[in-house]
């Protein structure tokens, strides 16, 4: 396992569009406003290629994936990035898709791939009323925690946040860094976006980055923003709040292993899981 001392990590928050070609082009802008500093980690929100209207949109979409992983992964070399791409949607069945969190290394390597695991079905007072993702979403099954220059990291997709076993499990394989690119409705983050990643970083003393969907989009849903980077501590190191500009943040981790010393909650956890 790698043992990280810092860790250069930028926020890309996005407004995606449904043109998976608009939503590149936007990216390799916002790359050039970066500090890249190798090694240098970038994250952006779920649904960043595609913000469909439908599940119908995201699976045809979805039967493209190979050519717009070769170009993020170009992209990747090209820039000297590792880059958390949200998530892209890649073709699981003849009619669903696996809504795939993808890591890819600075020499555009495809390293990691998570597939969301909970899937968000439920009834939101806003616009949409109704969102029913397992419509055309295939659940993944693997816990997926790799290990990068900055440290060992734990994927996860949005509405993964609520279920805390997760987040145990990849504490258990050693996660410090725990990654959740989403687009959580506005009704629902204003609620409970900051409290459940706040939570998430407590209680497994990890840096949780959350790289969100901000604003009112193509395909009519609303989007609560606020990417973060928080401490181990719980503590909001950044927040880009209802902002496009990307965030940027020297993680040190003298601080993490600092708070796992003087609390050792792992080692006093007596409900550990048999997942691993």
């Amino acid at each position: 396992m790698m043992v990280a001392k810092q860790a250069n990590v930028a926020v890309i928050p996005m407004c995606s569009n449904i043109a998976p070609e608009d939503n590149f082009t936007y990216l390799t802008q916002q790359l050039d406003a970066i500090r890249v500093e190798r090694p240098t980690l970038v994250c952006l929100p779920e649904a960043w290629l595609a913000f469909c209207a439908n599940g119908s949109d995201t699976f045809n979409v979805a039967k493209s994936s190979d050519l717009w992983i070769d170009k993020i992964a170009k992209l990747c070399k090209e820039k000297g990035i590792w880059l958390s791409a949200g998530t892209i949607p890649i073709q699981a069945t003849s009619r669903k898709y696996y809504a795939a969190s993808c890591l890819f290394n600075d020499q555009g390597q495809l390293v990691a791939q998570y597939n969301k695991i909970h899937l968000f079905d439920a009834d939101v007072s806003d616009k949409s009323k109704r969102y029913r993702e397992s419509d055309f979403t295939e659940a993944g099954s693997q816990v997926v925690v790799v290990d990068s220059p900055f440290g060992r990291l734990g994927l996860s997709v949005c509405y993964d946040m609520r279920f805390a076993g997760l987040y145990q499990v990849q504490r258990e394989q050693q996660a410090n860094i725990l990654l959740v690119p989403s687009a959580f409705t506005t009704v629902t983050g204003k609620a409970h976006w900051l409290p459940l990643l706040q939570a998430r970083a407590i209680e497994t003393q990890c840096f949780v980055i959350a790289a969100a969907q901000v604003g009112l989009h193509q395909n009519g849903r609303e989007t609560y923003g606020h990417s973060v980077i928080i401490s181990p501590w719980g503590e909001v190191l950044d927040d880009s709040m209802l902002s496009l500009q990307p965030i940027q943040r020297q993680l040190d981790f003298t601080e993490l292993y600092d708070i796992r010393h003087t609390m050792p909650v792992f080692k006093h956890n007596r409900f550990k899981s048999n997942m691993i």
